[in-house]
């Protein structure tokens, strides 16, 4: 009997593999996308955001990105994590009067959880989070009122109606789950004041309190009764669910061929997309799309080659894409097993670049900056460099030694290379900031490593107020996981595309604490 599930699970597992083809996948984002443009329309003047990695697919033009995990939104891990405060996110809704946030889910749900839960428990910590601020500066002001300031979280139990703090969730959450998340609100509002963020800021940003909104291709809207985000008394979040809920796998038939649409098929990149980014996907969309599944993974391979070849004539990091051939390729694809690709080197057109929205982001005053590594390339030459990346780089700098590189892989591979760097990378930016000098500290994504480092040198030599002591109030002080998250919060609020890991985290955690105690985000 047991045998029998064991074949019946392998079955099923090469049916799904066979109808997990790349242009499956690429035409399901395509059509998926649709829904997202024609939701974008109905109110233009709010920004498209990409709630990171999956919802970058679902379009061509996105304001920013923001970094909501569906695992903080899990019935048995419900979290508001200080680690992912996407502070920037509430900044541009009161610059901009909201914002619509676009993600999908491959489970067969309308919505993943990072929207279902995520957002509504980080909306209303951060209504709450405000409410107390202004309430506290409101008594401040009141000289009759200062030694009421402490009485400011008690004042939540009598909420004006001018700024609504209570928990709005979708329908489907059940009651018994949001009296659990209820009960944690006044925890997470303590941890995100003792954080440090800057809720003062928010608090002058928005007019209204953020509350959350959900569209997905099942919502019914009345386009001539559309309302004006204007005229709701709350700032909307707009969440946008790109994927149909029908089903993992539906088949669909144009006038040239069959297709399988596959929801949320923009999740888990790295084991369908063989390379492809959604810059160069939707570069090229209309090519990809509208030249079928037989030749889907050839020519995706000359456009991931192109990219990489003209990447590596204007001198940035573009190693060899490495693709392990699919075990079950189906009758989608033309190539036997094993069979190795003919790449086209051409060079890359004029006009032919590839846009890149991130950049290096410099943290306040400290002298620090942070970025992708391949962006290193373009910084005055009295910059220092510290590159945490696998590969090298090739740079021209005032003085040798002021380059750097450590090597440094994520914790999941090693679990102890970002341990066994920090000292070198540490002695290193101590001698250059002593000097003066602007440190940048990159790696391959500009979003884990080299935050991880930035936070280690930003609490080893820096004071609370930022300013460089040499390392004299580390000295004096035992670190507590309390101090790396205010400083990491800090580090956020300048670098809004910080996703550290949390193995990675926890390394730091070791090293300047002297022991192994993890921390926790």
């Amino acid at each position: 009997m047991e045998e029998e599930r064991q074949n019946i699970y392998k079955i099923s597992r090469t049916i799904k593999r066979r109808e997990s083809t790349l242009y499956n996948a690429l035409r399901s984002i395509y059509e998926d996308s649709i829904f997202v443009g024609e939701i974008s329309q109905l109110w233009p003047e709010l920004p498209l955001l990409a709630n990171l990695r999956c919802g970058l697919w679902y379009s061509p033009k996105f304001h920013s990105n923001c970094y909501f995990k569906s695992t903080d939104g899990h019935t048995n891990n419900l979290s508001f994590s200080t680690s992912r405060l996407n502070l920037h996110v509430a900044l541009l809704a009161g610059q901009r009067g909201g914002c619509m946030i676009v993600d999908s889910t491959r489970k067969g749900k309308r919505f993943p959880d990072s929207m279902s839960k995520t957002i509504p428990i980080w909306t209303c910590v951060l209504n709450r989070a405000i409410f107390i601020y202004r309430a506290r500066t409101k008594i401040s002001d009141s000289p009759e009122n200062e030694s009421a300031t402490s009485n400011a979280h008690d004042s939540l139990g009598q909420l004006s109606s001018g700024w609504d703090c209570s928990l709005h969730l979708p329908l489907w959450v059940s009651e018994t789950e949001k009296a659990m998340i209820e009960k944690r609100l006044e925890g997470w509002t303590n941890e995100l004041e003792a954080s440090g963020a800057d809720i003062a800021s928010i608090a002058l940003s928005l007019r209204k309190p953020l509350r959350p909104l959900w569209i997905s291709q099942k919502t019914v809207i009345w386009l001539n009764e559309v309302p004006e985000y204007d005229s709701w008394d709350f700032t909307p979040i707009i969440l946008v669910s790109a994927s149909s809920a029908d089903g993992t796998f539906q088949h669909r038939t144009t006038s040239e061929f069959s297709w399988k649409y596959i929801a949320g098929a923009g999740d888990d990149e790295e084991g369908w997309s063989r390379g492809l980014s959604p810059d160069l996907f939707w570069k090229h969309a209309h090519d990809i799309i509208s030249s079928g599944p037989d030749v889907c993974n050839q020519k995706i391979a000359n456009i991931v080659e192109k990219d990489r070849v003209g990447r590596a004539q204007r001198g940035e990091n573009a190693p060899q894409v490495s693709v392990k051939p699919s075990k079950n390729l189906g009758t989608t694809s033309k190539l036997p097993t094993g069979e190795s690709l003919v790449l086209d080197n051409g060079t890359v057109a004029d006009g032919e670049k590839i846009s890149d929205d991130h950049h290096i982001s410099f943290l306040g005053s400290t002298n620090i900056a942070v970025g992708k590594s391949q962006l290193a390339m373009e910084v005055p030459s009295a910059y220092c460099i510290l590159n945490c990346d696998r590969e090298p780089l090739s740079v021209s700098l005032d003085n040798p030694d002021m380059y750097l590189h450590l090597p440094i892989v994520d914790s999941k591979i090693d679990r102890f290379s970002l341990l066994s760097n920090l000292p070198s990378a540490l002695k290193f930016a101590k001698s250059q900031l002593r000097k003066g000098k602007t440190l940048l500290i990159c790696c391959s994504s500009g979003e884990d490593i080299s935050i991880c480092i930035s936070l280690a040198i930003l609490t080893s030599f820096y004071d609370e107020a930022g300013h460089f002591d040499e390392g004299k109030s580390f000295s004096e002080t035992r670190i507590s996981k309390l101090d790396l998250r205010r400083r990491l919060v800090f580090i956020c609020k300048y670098a809004v595309n910080a996703r550290p890991s949390r193995g990675n985290l926890k390394q730091v955690f070791a090293c300047l604490s002297g022991g192994c105690n993890p921390f926790v985000s």
